[in-house]
């Protein structure tokens, strides 16, 4: 009976999903893709969920920049969509270190612990790995770090601490702030989905002749992937899309693009022309399940919440794995488990295929495309997939290098500028390469602070300096886009 009772549940969630309308929100006159040209992104109908599991047994944690990325749990779930309460996962007494992979054969030595699902990985590059150890973990890793003479620094050395003391609550000072402005958002805390999209809706009420709000699709659970516009109407604007939050657990990517928004639409009528004369698309969510799953349950989850099928029942897309271009090559795993499951085929996820609608069937001249995550300080351009580089690539190094001079000028922060493959390591399926090959010249993927010393638990503190300076790199690529 439990067993029919969860399929039950399920199915009233997919069919809800399928009969839900595409939804436009928006003014009128505004030149947006016609109601209804813009796909439905996901047949729910042509998926089999006889085979599809309730429970959810395990995920991965990243890869260690190599091809051994078949790695399985190591945090265990038991978290069943029929209870309303999911306890959450708790973090206390692991760590996080620093791993020099310098000597030859550390690499191998990582993966094979990750195999053993005794670390975890969270971000590095081609000489360095932060590794996330479990505290039952520490003594056998320590112990193999010691013997294989490993150099690495811990710094994070209670990460739950870290969770617990990373998003405090306002004080009654912003919430009466809160109250008067019409809106939750404030940049002093990192906010719940209901916030950014209630704040979405809010500029767009409160701006009509210059800010629209378009649903352009829905996650697999069925929220809405909504877009916002800041347009003066000029039929001669180039446009620019930007988005965050592919990956759940990068709070601080909708946190600084929510700032772009809400400093445009605030301030339009002072901006320069650099700024006005551009039609500006903003998604701060690409992936609003993981985001929220990231609040209420886990927070260091990655990727998206569609379940998966067959033998391995893991759940999750690594939706920036997922986009059509060189899908399924380098830095893509086919495993489920893994925390870089490129999914069952190219565009396989509502969120991505979305995205890839939307983009193909607007109207607008899309000039550049950048996508914000955490963290490392990079400013990427394509090529992911592999250790090449497009044509243009002097014209990218160079837009970059000054983006990159107008944050340390802005911020004192250094951001490194390469190519993706070049300066971290090949991944295959990336947004930032399919954007590039639907003929956007300037694409980029942005890693935000810092440089591990937080890593993906980056303190509220941190929220408007990050945005402020990356704002001012956004600065310059608007008046590159101006110029051509």
């Amino acid at each position: 009976m439990g067993s029919f009772v969860q399929t039950l549940v399920l199915l009233t969630v997919v069919g809800s999903a399928i009969t839900t309308p595409l939804v436009n929100e928006l003014q009128p006159g505004k030149e947006w893709p016609a109601r209804n040209s813009v796909k439905q992104p996901y047949n729910y109908e042509s998926q089999e969920v006889t085979e599809l599991s309730i429970q959810e047994t395990s995920t991965d944690y990243g890869n260690v920049n190599d091809d051994e990325n078949e790695a399985v749990a190591i945090v265990p779930k038991a978290i069943s969509l029929a209870k309303e309460e999911p306890q959450k996962v708790d973090y206390s007494g692991a760590q996080v270190w620093q791993v020099s992979t310098k000597k030859s054969g550390s690499r191998a030595v990582l993966a094979r612990l990750k195999r053993r699902n005794l670390i975890s990985t969270w971000g590095g590059n081609q000489t360095m790995v932060d590794v996330l150890v479990r505290q039952e973990a520490l003594p056998n890793v320590t112990r193999i770090f010691r013997r294989e003479n490993m150099d690495f620094e811990i710094v994070i050395d209670d990460l739950q601490k870290r969770i617990n003391e990373e998003n405090p609550p306002l004080d009654a000072n912003e919430i009466e702030l809160q109250d008067r402005r019409g809106h939750r958002m404030t940049w002093k805390q990192y906010h719940r989905l209901e916030d950014i999209h209630g704040f979405m809706d809010y500029l767009a009420k409160t701006y009509p002749t210059i800010v629209s709000v378009n649903t352009i699709g829905k996650s697999f659970e069925g929220r809405n992937l909504k877009v916002l516009r800041i347009s003066n109407g000029k039929s001669a604007n180039k446009a620019v899309f930007i988005d965050g939050g592919i990956h759940a657990r990068e709070w601080i990517s909708p946190a600084t693009v929510t700032y772009f928004i809400n400093q445009f639409a605030e301030n339009f009528d002072v901006e320069s022309d650099d700024i006005k004369n551009i039609d500006w698309y903003f998604l701060p969510v690409v992936n609003p399940d993981g985001y929220e799953y990231t609040h209420v349950t886990d927070r260091l989850w990655r990727k998206n919440r569609k379940p998966g099928y067959g033998s391995r029942l893991c759940t999750g897309t690594d939706l920036n794995r997922n986009f059509g271009y060189r899908w399924g090559g380098k830095g893509a795993s086919n495993s489920p488990c893994s925390e870089i499951y490129r999914g069952s085929k190219a565009f396989s996820e509502p969120e991505s295929q979305a995205v890839s609608d939307f983009i193909k069937n607007s109207a607008a001249n899309f000039s550049a495309y950048i996508t914000y995550h955490s963290y490392g300080q990079y400013l990427l351009y394509p090529w992911g997939y592999d250790n090449a580089l497009p044509p243009d690539h002097k014209d990218l190094e160079s837009l970059g290098r000054k983006m990159a001079e107008a944050i340390i000028s802005t911020g004192g922060t250094n951001y490194q500028v390469g190519s993706s493959s070049g300066l971290l390591y090949p991944a295959a399926g990336g947004s930032d390469d399919w954007a590039k090959s639907q003929g956007i010249k300037y694409t980029y993927t942005i890693e935000l602070r810092d440089t591990g010393r937080h890593g993906f638990v980056l303190p509220t503190s941190y929220i408007e300096p990050v945005a402020r300076e990356s704002l001012a790199g956004l600065r310059v690529l608007a008046s590159q886009v101006n110029k051509e």
